[in-house]
């Protein structure tokens, strides 16, 4: 047996959890010849042998290699399917090949993917965009970390302020303003593992935890942020993190009275509802973003905006392109899939389903929880659901760090993933998709069930 791992979540017996991790690790490799031969060719001409590098730190020793997706379901080079809860990290939603955007897709192929001009199609989903989420005026990019980028940009160009402000351990994509962390001191620090890369995030970003809104008062009173970015929800590290009652009026007020735009990244929370958190919980942000899910599988990311930031907009993009956008971004393909998606997929329906799903599967986890008598929690936000090992819901991401259950979180996936099952990689958490079936739903809960029940040695209660 390996060592012990030394960030066993409280409720699990240390030796077998290191049992499982070692049996599991085996059993993955034994059954996967030629995703293991893949991997080895794969080191020859990728970083890591993986085609991101995310995908070396996931748990499985030999990555997951899928020969094809279909619906909610992976099928990999080695003939095992699974029902798949990660979804690509939300970025496959509404499903592999959602009827309605396949359709959309393959017409458009036939009538071009990148023209670099106009389409009306580019007209409709803004005029819905701006019914869904009350901004008037949008922009589209490649990708949520570009909109994120240039949304920031163009705070800074309408305030005339140069630094940001983020929530501790929020994720808004590959930016370097936002690769920060609070040290357990309290001082602005580059996330561990990130280089400053020729931005010191101790000039640029200030960083505060969520729900604390005595620290933002603060943060925001010299008056020199040009903006917030915030996750209505955090999703980032294991847990969904709601807002505390009355934080995102006092967001939105503190934010006002100190002549700081406010920019909500609804790229995670779509979940929540049709026109996402911004509509579920009343909010009234100058700037709005997202990315990942909205082309149904085609990469793609939308800006909206209020009057005040698109007139700096239009003027700032008079003369040149002012560092905004790309020559792939609006591409018609894309622009395609979001008029599918906005128009066939995000409907009232289509949540309801996901809801339902959702919690069935949150109420399968809290009985596994509850049966073992485990001090954690768990959340949900519409379709999407995750647990923390922590008694109480965490009304903020610093709790989570420095991460508490790893090596359980693991454990998990591997045994899950062993027996056809694919949860998060990251952070365990589960995602429903239109597509997703409720027999699988119910598969995770059992799976789940034996996992716990074989890690606290408590199978018969």
């Amino acid at each position: 047996m390996g060592d012990q791992p030394t960030d066993v979540p409280p409720g699990l017996d240390p030796e077998r959890l290191a049992g499982m991790l070692d049996e599991e690790r085996a059993r993955w490799i034994e059954a996967r010849p030629k995703s293991a031969a893949l991997r080895e060719r794969a080191r020859r001409s990728q970083v890591h042998g993986t085609p991101q590098h995310w995908i070396n730190q996931f748990p499985p020793p030999v990555p997951l290699t899928v020969e094809r997706a279909a619906g909610a379901r992976l099928y990999d080079v080695d003939g095992h399917e699974y029902a798949d809860f990660g979804l690509a990290g939300t970025a496959a939603l509404w499903g592999h090949d959602h009827p309605a955007v396949v359709a959309a897709l393959r017409d458009q192929l036939g009538r071009g993917s990148v023209t670099l001009w106009s389409h009306e199609d580019h007209v409709w989903v803004t005029e819905e965009l701006h019914h869904r989420f009350g901004l008037p005026f949008w922009q589209f990019t490649v990708s949520a970390s570009d909109a994120n980028r240039f949304a920031l940009l163009l705070a800074k160009v309408t305030t005339g302020r140069r630094r940001i402000l983020m929530f501790n351990r929020a994720y808004h994509g590959s930016l370097e303003l936002t690769a920060a962390v609070l040290s357990p001191d309290g001082e602005v620090i580059p996330q561990p593992g990130v280089e400053p890369n020729g931005v010191d995030v101790r000039e640029t970003t200030k960083v505060v935890e969520f729900n604390d809104l005595d620290a933002l008062e603060r943060a925001l009173a010299p008056g020199d942020v040009a903006a917030v970015l915030a996750e209505p929800v955090m999703t980032n590290g294991g847990a969904v993190i709601r807002p505390e009652p009355g934080f995102h009026a006092a967001l939105r007020d503190l934010t006002r009275r100190t002549g700081t735009l406010l920019i909500i990244d609804e790229t995670q929370t779509i979940p929540a509802g049709p026109g996402g958190c911004t509509r579920e919980f009343g909010l009234e942000p100058d700037l709005i973003t997202m990315g990942k899910c909205i082309a149904g599988g085609v990469p793609a990311g939308l800006y909206g905006m209020s009057d005040t930031v698109a007139a700096a907009a239009a003027r700032y993009t008079e003369h040149g392109d002012g560092g905004l956008g790309s020559t792939m971004a609006s591409g018609p393909l894309a622009v395609r899939g979001m008029r599918a998606v906005l128009g066939e997929v995000m409907t009232d329906d289509t949540y309801a389903r996901m809801n339902r799903l959702g919690e069935r599967y949150e109420r399968d986890i809290a009985a596994v929880i509850a049966r073992h008598d485990l001090p954690w929690h768990v959340g949900r936000l519409g379709g999407r659901v995750s647990y923390a090992f922590t008694p109480d819901p965490p009304r903020d991401a610093g709790r989570l760090y420095p991460s508490v259950g790893s090596a359980a979180r693991k454990a998990l996936w591997l045994y899950m993933a062993n027996r056809g099952i694919v949860v998060n990689p990251m952070s365990g958490g589960g995602l429903m998709s239109p597509l997703t079936a409720e027999t699988d739903v119910e598969r995770h809960g059992a799976l789940f069930a034996a996992a716990i029940g074989a890690l606290t040695g408590r199978n018969g209660r």
